[in-house]
């Protein structure tokens, strides 16, 4: 029996370019629309950077208002912590505008000079504090690709073209 012949549509293109010219020009056109994003894109980071400047006094203004009220608040439960908790039993307080917790952290390593800590612990003989990471070292790999492929699952992918387009940016320097 005969292989039934596999098509691919094609995507229908929303234009055609006739002609150099054509070309020429839609490049000009990539140009403008890609430096009116560039435009609007500074105009956005322009308007943000007002909208910070407008409302940011005005919400630290609000935090610094709310620290007094929490410093107060902590205080009060933590003088009638035993009361509040049940004797410690619970680890939430409630009021009739909200509640109060007690949350204990987990437990965190803070580690200040890497270096010297790494030094230190490879003198004391404590390895299993220090993490190695294995990785491929695919720069090698492609520095030998015959020896990189002949490894299972392993692929070299090589001679990829692609189709840049890169309009003039004059209007810009100017």
């Amino acid at each position: 029996m005969a292989k039934k012949a596999v098509r691919i549509k094609a995507d229908v293109h929303e234009l055609n370019l006739q002609t150099a010219d054509d070309v020429a020009l839609a490049i000009k056109q990539i140009g403008d629309l890609e430096r009116e994003q560039v435009r609007l894109s500074t105009l956005q980071a322009d308007e943000k950077a007002r909208i910070d400047e407008l409302f940011t006094p005005q919400i630290n203004r609000l935090k610094e208002e709310v620290k007094p009220l929490q410093k107060a608040i902590q205080a009060y439960c933590e003088s009638r912590r035993d009361e509040l908790t049940n004797g410690g039993k619970q680890k939430t307080a409630y009021f009739t505008t909200g509640e109060v917790q007690w949350r204990a952290k987990p437990p965190a390593v803070v580690a200040k000079g890497i270096d010297t800590i790494l030094e230190n612990l490879r003198n004391l003989g404590l390895f299993k504090f220090i993490r190695t990471k294995e990785e491929l070292n695919k720069e090698a790999m492609l520095a030998e690709p015959e020896v990189a492929r002949s490894i299972s699952g392993v692929t070299i992918r090589e001679g990829v073209e692609e189709f840049v387009i890169k309009p003039n940016d004059e209007e810009i320097r100017k």
